[in-house]
Parts: structure tokens; C-alpha cells; sequence
């Protein structure tokens, strides 16, 4: 039994949702996602609700299928509302600023890094050191976000790099620290 495939998801007032199959196509305000199901997955809509049920209780149905809800609803959810994820830049020198549709950061390396957005993303810099990264996509929010951070990861050591917003960073004492406390 799916505790979550189970849930139906209700459809906001502003979004149509169209099943043809397998095939499913969301359409809002912000924009419109479409994604293609497994064939065992069954995917129907009521009134002001869309319901996701499996042909079978076999391993990969089971598997599948609060996978499918959750990424319906992440559909719905995303034209919407939209998605967003903010990243941070701890360190002294760490500079970001805005170029064009893109970024450029400057992160202690010896050259400045350009990062663009992808299509159905928009990174946005407030100040000097925040970074917004905004789609209707949550998959592709995440994975750009993710990149972006991948440039210079947080140090454990000293605490700088790019970070998520409100991510706490574990400090570890250095060798002296260390040689202290035995």
C-alpha cells in the first residue's frame, strides 16, 4: 500500500491539467511541463483533482508509484507557484554579479567563473553575495543550483565557499586544535 501515490492531488484553479495516456501536460501562470509515464501507471483526472493508481502490486508498480504523484504534483506545484533555491557566498574576496541572463563568479580562482542559465531558468544576484536561482522545472532548479555550488563547495576547514541558504557548515578543528585536546 502507497502512503503517498495514494493521496489524490488537487488542481488549482489557475492550471489545466491534460492526460492523453500515458503523456501528461500541466499549463499555468508560470509557464507549462510536460512529462511521459510509465505504462503502468494509470493516471486519471476528476473534478479539480488528478488521481495516480497502479495495474499491479508488483515490486517496481509499488516503486513507481508515489514516485509518479510526487513528480505530478511537483508538475502542478511548479506552474504555479514556481520553484526557487538560494545559495550564499561566505568568504572574504567572494563576489558575485549579475551578466546578461547568467552569472559571473569571482571565487578565488585565478580567472572569473561564467555560469548561464539554462532555458527555463533565471538566476537573479542580490547584493554581492546571494544568489536565486528560479524555474517552474524542481528537478532543474535543483541541478543548477547544485552546479553553481559545485564551483567552490563550502571548506570544512574554514567555513568559505557557496552554500544554501541557511545550510549549517561543520567546522573541524584544525592540526593544532587537535593536538590540544590529547
Amino acid at each position: 500500500m502507497s502512503r503517498i501515490g495514494n493521496n489524490p492531488i488537487p488542481i488549482p484553479n489557475k492550471v489545466k491539467v491534460k492526460v492523453e495516456g500515458t503523456l501528461v501536460s500541466v499549463q499555468g501562470p508560470k509557464g507549462e511541463l510536460e512529462r511521459n509515464f510509465s505504462d503502468s501507471m494509470s493516471i486519471e483526472q476528476e473534478e479539480g483533482f488528478v488521481k495516480v493508481s497502479r495495474a499491479s502490486d508488483g515490486r517496481r508498480d509499488r516503486e513507481i508509484h508515489g514516485l509518479s504523484r510526487s513528480l505530478l504534483m511537483n508538475m502542478i506545484a511548479g506552474v504555479s507557484d514556481g520553484f526557487s533555491k538560494s545559495l550564499e557566498l561566505v568568504g572574504v574576496g567572494y563576489r558575485v554579479q549579475q551578466s546578461g541572463k547568467g552569472i559571473t563568479l569571482s571565487v578565488m580562482y585565478s580567472h572569473p567563473v561564467d555560469i548561464d542559465a539554462s532555458e527555463g531558468i533565471e538566476l537573479k544576484v542580490e547584493g554581492n553575495n546571494r544568489i536565486n536561482v528560479n524555474g517552474i522545472d524542481k528537478q532543474q532548479v535543483g541541478q543548477v543550483a547544485a552546479e553553481i555550488r559545485k564551483v567552490r563547495p563550502p571548506n570544512v576547514y574554514t567555513g568559505k565557499g557557496i552554500r544554501y541558504l541557511g545550510e549549517e557548515v561543520h567546522i573541524k578543528p584544525g592540526k593544532s586544535a587537535r593536538k590540544a585536546e590529547v
